[in-house]
């Protein structure tokens, strides 16, 4: 059983955790996640890794509430309760050294597994560039971890309540046609944003490197349920990623794989939501 220390709220429907796993928080790394259970018929959510403290033996996650099942943690798991279930560190994690000068793109709740890899490239010594966005200044978080990881910080919104509004291959895309030398991108966040940002770097040939959320099951290359076309080779994102070079990802396929579970999942989501009013009647 694995021990909920801390839970607090970052925005509308997200959350952070930090979780007691010190077998994980001793050798988790950037880039790499878990997957957790909550209970014996709960099922299994994939989750990056934000930090791993191995002095606490602690491992910070943010969750964002879409399902049934984070809606559940959300609503049911606070500080003390236990989950049944956190393995990991699974996936191949973040390539970390002196590359130069890199750019580093979160957008939503991709914010949150940027950070690491945002911090660690500082550390190696790259001049680290990071743009984030969300759609408005309620969604935003982690923007005072990201300002002091990067050397510069540019903040986007879709409405303009918070930072500059438009999106975040707007600046990526100012900063590649100014003729500033950038040796690698990172790109994470929802799949048409990692797709715009790889096309945008493409005719710089500037290496871009996605993080890509696909359906997860065991989260161990079992299933085949995370299944991806990498320059027209299947990989599978829990064992050979979840990390990957942007401009080989077909992120059409990846986009249409990603709402295979739509009808299974809105009936779990109803069933929960049903039950829980049940509960709130009686």
């Amino acid at each position: 059983m694995y021990r909920i220390l801390k839970k607090q709220t970052l925005g509308p429907s997200i959350r952070e955790y930090v979780i007691e796993a010190p077998d994980v928080a001793r050798v988790g790394k950037a880039g790499q996640f878990i997957v957790l259970r909550l209970h014996e018929k709960g099922e299994r959510i994939p989750l990056t890794i934000v930090e791993c403290d191995p002095e606490a033996g602690s491992v910070t996650l943010v969750v964002q509430e879409l399902g049934k099942s984070t809606l559940e943690m959300g609503d049911h798991f606070h500080e003390g309760d236990t989950i049944l279930d956190f393995a990991g560190p699974l996936g191949e994690e973040t390539e970390i050294k002196n590359f130069g000068t890199v750019i580093c793109i979160g957008g939503g709740l991709g914010i949150a597994p940027l950070y690491p890899i945002a911090r660690d490239l500082k550390k190696a010594g790259n001049e680290v560039i990071g743009i984030i966005g969300a759609r408005n200044k309620e969604l935003m978080f982690y923007e005072d971890r990201m300002a002091a990881v990067c050397d510069e910080l540019i903040v986007m919104s879709d409405d303009g309540s918070h930072g500059t509004q438009g999106f975040v291959s707007d600046p990526l895309k100012k900063i590649l046609e100014s003729g500033r030398k950038i040796a690698r991108v990172w790109a994470i966040g929802p799949a048409i944003m990692m797709k715009v940002c790889a096309n945008v770097t493409r005719p710089f040939e500037v290496p871009t490197t996605v993080s890509l959320n696909s359906v997860m099951i065991d989260g161990t290359g079992m299933c085949g349920g995370c299944r991806v076309d990498v320059g027209g080779t299947a990989k599978f994102a829990c064992v050979d990623g979840p990390e990957f070079d942007g401009h080989q990802v077909d992120f059409d396929l990846l986009m249409s794989r990603q709402g295979y579970y739509h009808d299974e999942e809105s009936c779990s989501m109803d069933a929960y939501m049903a039950k829980n009013a049940e509960g709130a009647e009686q």
